[in-house]
This record gives structure tokens, C-alpha cells and sequence, in this order.
């Protein structure tokens, strides 16, 4: 019965026994946070740019800079909240890097001129076909939880342009998924 304690105690410290490793410069404790952390970050980035390559390229930039800010993670929250908020922070900048802004407003015209009409489409793809302002809002407040004033506390857009650029994408979705 101890022993079974013991084993759950250190499978409970076991990622941050990896985090307080990497910080210290052990790159091999890093390579295990990547190996475990890897498939979710591109999973993010991937519902989030509709973009396989630049999903991966950016997954890529996220460790990089996971491995620069490393110290920065003080434990306050759990080291994968940490590294969620720093794809979403990588997914934006290069958002911003790349085109217009995410405050543009995109009216139902636009939105569903994105979707294929014709084609048989599941969640993912529809998601995936949103214009990027309207699919960042939805991918940060339906899949990933955030609420509307931190999401325009992120995007730098207000309260009310997230809530519309949801009820949009839903609306969009919504038809989508009845074809």
C-alpha cells in the first residue's frame, strides 16, 4: 500500500521534477516536456491556423521560446496552462506578422463564402475554413475556455467584437453542419 502512495506522489511531481530540471539546464529533461507536450502544441496551433506547415513551424517556434523564457515559469499554474498561453501568445504575433488585424470585422457574407457549400464537411474542417479572426475567437473561447474579456484582452479588440465574431462562427458553423 506505501508503495502504490509513493508511486502516485511521484507521478504527481514527476512533470514538475522534469520543469525544475530543464530550468536547471538538463536538455534532456526538456526533450521529455517536448516529447509529451509536442502533439498538443501543434494540435493548438493546427485549430488555430488551419495551416499543417504553419502549424508545425510554429509548434517549432513555441519550444524554442518555451526553452528562452523557461526561467519565467515560476509555478503559479501548471507548466502546460503556462505553455498553452504561450502558443496562443506565438500563434498571434505571427498573426500579426502576416496580415490584418483581428479587430477587422468579418460580416456573414464573408464567413460563409469562406465554407465550401458543396462539400461534406465535419467540425474540423469547417472550423478550419473560418476566416482567422472569427476561427481564433471560437478555437480560444469554445475549445480552449477563455472568456471574452480575456480574449480581447489578448487580441487587443473589444469585449463585444469577440462576442460578435463568436456568434458569427457558431451561426456559420451551425449551417455548415446541417448540409
Amino acid at each position: 500500500m506505501e508503495c502504490c502512495a509513493i508511486a502516485i506522489e511521484q507521478g504527481r511531481r514527476e512533470p514538475n521534477d522534469l520543469v525544475q530540471r530543464a530550468q536547471a539546464g538538463d536538455f534532456s529533461a526538456f526533450e521529455a516536456i517536448y516529447r509529451r507536450d509536442a502533439g498538443r502544441t501543434y494540435a493548438l496551433c493546427l485549430r488555430m491556423t488551419a495551416d499543417p506547415a504553419l502549424a508545425e513551424e510554429l509548434t517549432q517556434e513555441t519550444f524554442i521560446r518555451a526553452w528562452s523564457k523557461l526561467n519565467s515559469f515560476r509555478g503559479d499554474s501548471a507548466f502546460r496552462t503556462w505553455l498553452r498561453r504561450l502558443t496562443i501568445n506565438v500563434v498571434l504575433t505571427d498573426r500579426r506578422g502576416r496580415g490584418p488585424s483581428l479587430a477587422e470585422q468579418v460580416d456573414s457574407e464573408q464567413l460563409a463564402a469562406a465554407l465550401d457549400p458543396g462539400a461534406a464537411i465535419d467540425l474540423e474542417s469547417a472550423i478550419s475554413k473560418l476566416p482567422p479572426g472569427a476561427r481564433t475567437i471560437f478555437v480560444l473561447h469554445d475549445v480552449e475556455g477563455y472568456r471574452h474579456d480575456e480574449i480581447a484582452g489578448m487580441l487587443g479588440v473589444a469585449s463585444g467584437t469577440s462576442k460578435t465574431q463568436l456568434h458569427r462562427a457558431r451561426k456559420l458553423l451551425r449551417e455548415a453542419l446541417e448540409k
